[in-house]
């Protein structure tokens, strides 16, 4: 084989080589975002259903005017997606949930009076 032969064929590893890398690493910034997508998905439902309990006469399993007393239902504790607890005040609650995939991968966000969401926290890759 000639020099500039043996060149071709170093120069194609290489870049396949460089193309493997991006490809993987794509797909695992692809992987995290899906994954946060999902969680935040998730703590809708839930600030969905705790507003709804919120709202909800005692005499029909509700609040009435109090998160206090919420409870994350148990089937949705915890999910492919993630582990999700909670810290109800009578006016507001918190809701946090840790990544699945990766425990230092973390959301927070709180639901106020009126069943909107704000002060969303996000904590390692998820940042």
């Amino acid at each position: 084989m000639g020099q500039q032969q043996l060149l071709l064929i170093i120069l194609g590893v290489i870049i396949v080589g460089i193309a493997i890398a991006v490809g993987l690493s794509l797909f695992t910034a692809q992987s995290i975002q899906s994954n946060r997508d999902a969680i935040i998905n998730d703590l809708n439902n839930l600030a969905a259903q705790a507003y709804q309990f919120r709202i909800r006469p005692v005499s029909m399993g509700g609040g009435q005017g109090d998160y206090t007393t919420f409870a994350i239902p148990t089937k949705m504790k915890t999910n492919e997606n993630g582990t999700y607890s909670t810290s109800p005040s009578q006016n507001s609650i918190s809701f946090t949930a840790v990544s699945a995939q990766n425990a230092s991968n973390s959301v927070k966000v709180t639901i106020d009076s009126f069943g909107r969401l704000g002060g969303w926290t996000y904590t390692g890759d998820f940042q």
